[in-house]
């Protein structure tokens, strides 16, 4: 069998030195080689095309960066353990049997090898075993609800200053830092003492977004209404940059902070430097910061409204709009029936530019100012129109009803009332 296959081979073999050596037709370029010294050249360039990628997510500055950089260098040390040798195996099977080597030997008889079947079964089970394990525990004890003793980490010796509070708010296109606990507010600006453990309570004002500072730890989303924690801890000073991890529209690129690893002197000094700069950030100045800008410098507060990031938090910094927690403790209580129409101008939170009567930058179509308004079936053409006996909720004027009303100021009569709500609505 095997002098049969290896004649088949030389018959081959001397069938295509006899195809290559007939005459080429006039006009018939040979492709050439790629130059070694272009190949060198390419490879010396590497490096200098690379040298723009930083290396701090390899390097972290952090306990919760190191542990989640040692996940990521096990995993891909597991999934190289497949892949290195799946291409090694690949390009050794397409030279060693390449068309032009009369030496390659050829079984038309092979069908199946049972170790060969272990090996390639086994191997990749174990590996997805092995991984799913090691992300499985790691995924949970690095869950960024968790406290930094929960994960395991001890407090430093002779460690003496009580966590960090930091209240973080996503803004467009900037960050707005909170220190509640030293009274303080910054823009675009962070800072934390060495080995303290930090505390992070993060939501955004609009859109949604993502934390990261990849010298700190992992990226964690913020969310508008919502209030996502993340604890970390920075053991080695230096100025590192966060950023946002998710794109935002036109600043999304600017959209960066320096975050400061500072001893606790350096820090300490670090906020009497905010304290010191005279400026108080109030609704009114918030409301103001709120507006799309790019590339804000940093900005220091020496003091900050109280209760303000819960109202941000809540969705009602603007005067008159209603938080979501009494939202929240209508709905608890069953809702409130027709009685809620009162309050439709107090739920209208991102109307920054539709009260100005200028449409959203992620709308499609013009939206129509207030005033021009009125049911739902005249806003949307092709609406079901109202069911017979139903009452419409049209009011003079094309406004809906309690669209201008006080809160507490009962909605003008538009036929008999619904059963089944509730009459009481806290907070009127």
């Amino acid at each position: 069998m095997r002098r049969t296959t290896k004649g088949l081979c030389r018959r081959r073999w001397s069938w295509m030195e006899a195809s290559r050596n007939r005459e080429r037709p006039p006009g018939h370029r040979v492709p050439r080689e790629t130059p070694r010294l272009l190949r060198q050249a390419t490879v010396l360039l590497l490096p200098v095309l690379l040298s723009g990628c930083g290396l701090v997510v390899l390097f972290p500055a952090g306990d919760v960066a190191w542990r989640e950089r040692n996940l990521l260098v096990i995993s891909t040390v597991l999934m190289l353990l497949i892949i290195v040798p799946v291409i090694a195996l690949t390009l050794t099977f397409a030279r060693r049997y390449r068309e032009t080597n009369p030496d390659a030997y050829y079984d038309p008889e092979f069908h199946h090898s049972t170790q060969l079947e272990v090996v390639i079964w086994t191997a990749p089970l174990m590996i997805i075993i092995a991984l799913g394990a090691i992300t499985w525990l790691n995924t949970h004890v690095l869950d960024p609800y968790r406290t930094l003793t929960e994960h395991g980490e001890k407090a430093p010796a002779g460690a003496t200053r009580p966590p960090l509070n930091v209240e973080v708010v996503a803004l467009d296109w900037k960050w707005l830092f909170f220190y509640p606990d030293e009274g303080v507010a910054t823009v675009n600006d962070l800072a934390a003492p060495l080995g303290v453990p930090i505390s992070f309570r993060i939501t955004s004002a609009n859109l949604m977004n993502s934390f990261f500072v990849p010298a700190l730890a992992g990226q964690i989303y913020a969310m508008a209404g919502m209030i996502t924690p993340l604890h970390a801890i920075v053991e080695q000073p230096g100025t590192y940059t966060g950023f946002s991890a998710n794109y935002t529209g036109a600043g999304f690129s600017r959209m960066n902070f320096t975050f400061r690893a500072l001893s606790p002197q350096d820090f300490d000094a670090w906020i009497a430097k905010a304290k010191a700069s005279g400026q108080t950030l109030d609704r009114a100045a918030y409301l103001k910061l709120q507006e799309p800008s790019q590339d804000v410098p940093a900005t220091y507060y020496g003091s900050y409204e109280k209760g303000l990031f819960d109202r941000i938090a809540n969705l009602c910094v603007r005067p008159g709009s209603m938080c979501l927690d009494e939202v929240r403790a209508i709905d608890a209580k069953g809702g409130a029936g027709i009685d809620s129409q009162g309050n439709v101008a107090r739920l209208e939170y991102d109307n920054l530019r539709l009260q100005a009567g200028e449409p959203g930058a992620g709308r499609t179509t013009p939206a129509p100012p207030l005033s021009e308004r009125g049911t739902k079936s005249e806003q949307e053409p092709g609406s079901p129109a109202p069911r017979a006996g139903e009452p419409t909720t049209q009011v003079p004027g094309g406004q809906m009803p309690g669209m201008n009303m006080a809160p507490g100021q009962p909605p003008p009569p538009s036929g008999p009332p619904r059963s089944g709500g509730q009459q009481g609505m806290p907070g009127q």
